[in-house]
């Protein structure tokens, strides 16, 4: 693959059911595509801004702000729509959501959607701001780099419009959902006596994409009655359909609780399952 985005809006794993749900609120993101008239969104992450502030932390980030927003700090389990482009030193462009025609796409905080730079730096950030974000080496790609597009030990500058937050489309007992993308035509719903076939790549703060049935070609296959898989994830994918792309947050109570997963997933760690329904029968 050409670029290393890992932003696709893309699949997930595992569930247990009920039909209860406790808030709904928010709607399919339907991220735009760039057309004529839209180019601005990427020519304003190319143009020079003015620094307004700027701040180095001891882990070697430095952010460099042109537009500051206001309210609260973004924090793990957040999803925010970003527009960004992510060039190195030399002002290659190496990733970006442009590169995907968008114009911007769907981002979780705390979970390793990108490198461990992201987390880190983003957590320092509100919605609204505009910045330039110095990311080194050692927490992007390291001394690996990415092979005919990244150098080793390759400083990364990140370039990024926190643009909104977004509501979770749907919230069953503490299990969070994101509906990204949607065919409503498909009218054949996840639920009992039903099976759901998904793609899918999971995540914790400490293990990111553990699982990632996309590299492996082993999408999951399973029914409402089936063992062995996580309680929340079943509760979460209810009145799922074929050709969902969905983002999903499942707490520690829905999920491996106290006792964690081997040495998988830790004692009271959230799972993040980005995932695409394939099928519903």
């Amino acid at each position: 693959m050409k670029y290393f985005l890992l932003l696709i809006i893309c699949s997930c794993l595992f569930s247990c059911g009920t039909d209860v749900v406790e808030e709904s609120e928010g709607k399919p993101l339907n991220s735009q595509e760039l057309n004529s008239d839209n180019l601005d969104s990427i020519n304003i992450l190319d143009k020079k801004h003015a620094t307004i502030e700027k701040k180095k932390f001891d882990n070697g980030i430095v952010i460099e702000w042109y537009k500051k927003g206001d309210g609260e700090f973004l924090k793990k389990s957040d999803v925010v729509e970003i527009d960004y482009k992510v060039k190195l030193v030399d002002g290659q462009e190496v990733d970006g959501n442009y590169l995907r025609n968008m114009t911007s796409l769907p981002f979780i905080i705390g979970f390793g959607m990108q490198t461990p730079g992201w987390d880190l730096a983003l957590s320092q950030m509100r919605v609204g701001d505009f910045a330039k974000i110095l990311i080194p080496s050692k927490l992007a790609r390291g001394e690996v780099g990415v092979k005919g597009l990244i150098p080793p030990n390759a400083d990364n500058y990140l370039i990024i419009r926190i643009l909104e937050k977004v509501k979770p489309t749907r919230v069953v007992d503490g299990c969070k959902v994101w509906l990204l993308l949607e065919n409503p035509s498909n009218k054949n719903l996840f639920g009992a006596n039903k099976s759901i076939k998904m793609h899918a790549m999971v995540s914790t703060e400490s293990n990111p994409f553990y699982i990632n049935t996309y590299r492996e070609n082993q999408p999951f296959t399973f029914n409402m009655n089936d063992f062995g898989v996580v309680p929340g994830l079943k509760k979460a994918l209810v009145n799922s359909k074929k050709a969902d792309r969905m983002y999903i947050v499942v707490p520690p109570s829905e999920a491996y609780g106290n006792n964690g997963y081997l040495d998988i997933v830790k004692p009271n760690e959230s799972i993040f399952y980005n995932v695409f329904v394939m099928d519903v029968k």
